[in-house]
């Protein structure tokens, strides 16, 4: 293990996440940032949670060739590795574009739809990539460091659906603990499911480019359903480390099995599923 994926899972292990600088080349930033201009435009959240100024873009991994090779950077996949157990999967994978005027998103974890009691080990990782700087004006991820081992009690109020009227003091106490994660475009923030994050409110007059990356355990059912929203003609062409993220994998014994055979015979040519044969 390098010095650096060490001191990385330290950080993770003490407050719950890390920073990755330079984690995009130039070439890979420049070129993500012209795909940002060609989607982007009608993408926009349709509620607070989302971010009614923000544009998701989700399925990230299908649009092109790069955000594949991003996904199973091996820097992410050697933290994977080290915390999540073996044959994990892509849980999430969008674009965050948040707008001038886009108030501050709701706290929440990213694994809190996995009804396990906390304190708990994280069945979930993410990642958060800026395409454009994190600064304090235009929406920079907000962490509460530590709360990744935060009790039920400790967490109060409804955090998980963002809504703390019911408790207003628990979402002052959060802005009073809060951090906000400024980073250069190129840098990487990889955090825990558990930890309590939310994205800022953009008061400036740029946009907050960015994207995000999530993995879970094998045995977690994923936010996103690739399966169905990748042909498996499409996930064919990509590579078996992807398409294993995608769930084109077996975790042992058997899950994940397609009628007695591994997944990945969908991907042949003229595939038809044993229960449609009509030989």
């Amino acid at each position: 293990m390098s010095a650096a994926i060490a001191q990385q899972l330290q950080d993770m292990q003490e407050r719950g996440y890390t920073v990755i600088p330079d984690f995009l080349s130039r070439g890979q930033l420049e070129q993500v940032n012209a795909l940002y201009d060609s989607m982007l435009g009608s993408h926009s959240g349709r509620n607070n949670f989302e971010g009614n100024r923000t544009e998701r873009i989700y399925t990230l991994v299908a649009r092109h060739r790069i955000f594949q090779d991003i996904v199973e950077d091996p820097r992410i996949l050697a933290l994977c590795d080290a915390l999540l157990m073996p044959n994990y999967l892509l849980t999430a994978s969008q674009a965050i574009v948040i707008s001038p005027g886009e108030t501050p998103q709701p706290w929440h974890t990213d694994d809190s739809f996995y009804p396990i009691p906390r304190p708990r080990p994280m069945v979930s990782l993410s990642t958060i990539v800026a395409v454009e700087a994190f600064t304090l004006a235009n929406g920079a991820t907000q962490v509460i460091p530590g709360s990744h081992c935060w009790s039920e009690e400790q967490l109060a109020g409804d955090y998980h659906s963002g809504d703390t009227e019911t408790d207003p003091g628990f979402a002052r106490r959060l802005e009073g603990m809060s951090v906000p994660v400024l980073m250069p475009a190129g840098a990487c923030v990889v955090f825990a499911g558990t930890l309590l994050h939310r994205g800022g409110g953009n008061t400036g007059s740029a946009t907050r480019r960015a994207f995000s990356n999530q993995y879970c355990q094998p045995w977690a059912r994923t936010q996103e359903n690739f399966f169905l929203a990748i042909p498996p003609a499409e996930v064919a062409h990509m590579s078996p480390a992807v398409q294993a993220l995608l769930g084109y994998s077996i975790h042992p014994p058997f899950m994940g099995q397609l009628s007695a055979y591994h997944p990945r015979k969908a991907l042949e040519p003229g595939f038809v599923p044993p229960a449609f044969r009509r030989d």
